[in-house]
């Protein structure tokens, strides 16, 4: 489409900050754990993935684990803080650790002639088969 113009249309985005004396622990075992189904990208400190038609992060703190979450929908963004949260939660059960998710919308400039690939989201681990 020639001499389409931006347009701008509204992303979800959602955070969680997890108080650990291990952010980097926890960050690993997720990405070892989902990395089976959905591939990672680790640079640093931040992991990144595409889950479903959102994407998520992973970014290590200091004494802080920072979950993100960014989607088109409502249905991608619960997929991705489900996976995250309800994991990270399992894992941390022994030192209590919890969840907490914050919902934001930010605005996303989107050429109109743009048609990002979408794909399906994966079976992300056995027990949700």
């Amino acid at each position: 489409m020639q001499g389409a113009r931006p347009t701008t249309t509204t992303r979800l985005s959602s955070r969680a900050d997890i108080v650990t004396d291990a952010p980097g622990r926890y960050a690993k075992q997720l990405v070892a754990h989902l990395g089976r189904k959905i591939e990672f990208r680790t640079d640093g400190p931040v992991s990144s993935a595409a889950i479903g038609e959102g994407a998520a992060q992973l970014v290590v703190g200091h004494g802080v684990l920072t979950l993100l979450a960014t989607g088109d929908d409502e249905r991608s963004m619960a997929l991705i803080e489900q996976v995250l949260g309800s994991h990270l939660e399992r894992f941390g059960r022994r030192a209590g650790l919890t969840v907490s998710w914050v919902r934001t919308t930010a605005p996303d400039p989107v050429r109109a002639d743009a048609s990002p690939a979408r794909r399906p989201a994966p079976h992300l681990c056995e027990e949700n088969r």
